[in-house]
């Protein structure tokens, strides 16, 4: 059974840092990509970040270039995303979500198994 658990997310001071990991069982990474959203409230959901595991091509949003970025342990089954001078408006639900395409995506309709979401908030 496929399922995905994101974690690691809390509540951090504008400027810091956190570090969320969706681990993966059911299934080997190796073949897939994985994709990271979020979801603030009264806004839609947004495509924050992708990551092809096979050959690590990854795909990132205008608004997190540079902040942000998504890597995997294989060994472990677990991608991450590093975020890095975190602002509020990262303020969010994040999710994890698999997608069985070998492609940089970050359309949703792409994705067919979803974490279960981890809260980040900036706030001072």
């Amino acid at each position: 059974q496929v399922q995905l658990v994101a974690s690691g997310g809390g509540l951090v001071q504008p400027g810091g840092s956190l570090r969320l990991s969706c681990a993966a069982s059911g299934f080997a990474l190796d073949y897939y990509a994985i994709g990271w959203f979020r979801l603030a409230p009264g806004k839609e959901r947004e495509g924050v970040s992708c990551l092809v595991i096979s050959d690590g091509r990854t795909l990132y949003a205008d608004s997190v270039k540079g902040r942000f970025t998504i890597s995997s342990d294989n060994a472990k089954n677990t991608v991450y995303l590093q975020m890095n001078s975190l602002k509020p408006e990262d303020t969010a639900v994040y999710y994890c979500a698999l997608t069985p395409f070998s492609i940089q995506t970050m359309d949703p309709a792409d994705f067919g198994s979803w974490g279960q979401g981890t809260q980040v908030t900036v706030s001072s």
